[in-house]
């Protein structure tokens, strides 16, 4: 089972759902705003993809951390703010068993289900 983790309000998150809705594929979507991220979710998905990954530095909340604090970023204080402020997470994080992903891209999706098809 695929799960997508984002937030609703997130452009990428919204084309991700429609893409999966329009082509059957069935998912669950877990919004990190209002159901939840933890250290373990965190964890579970750098041991899969690199953490700098999931790290949105495009966001708004990113600019907003002093920038003596960017310039020092741990994987640690990473997760930390991550945890404080959700909008940290490069979106949408999609996760299954076969497929791990940061950021939605329909084309290498597509690619993906064609090979494990």
């Amino acid at each position: 089972m695929l799960t997508v983790y984002g937030i609703k309000s997130c452009d990428t998150c919204r084309k991700a759902r429609k893409y999966f809705a329009e082509n059957d594929i069935e998912f669950t979507f877990h919004d990190v705003r209002d159901d939840g991220l933890d250290i373990q979710m965190l964890e579970r998905w750098s041991v899969r993809v690199d953490w700098l990954q999931l790290l949105n530095k495009k966001s708004l909340t990113w600019r907003k951390i002093p920038e003596v604090d960017r310039n020092d970023m741990s994987k640690e204080k990473a997760f930390s703010l991550m945890i404080e402020n959700p909008t940290l997470v490069k979106r949408p994080v999609l996760e299954s068993s076969q497929f791990m992903a940061v950021g939605f891209s329909e084309k290498r999706f597509s690619d993906f289900l064609k090979k494990s098809a």
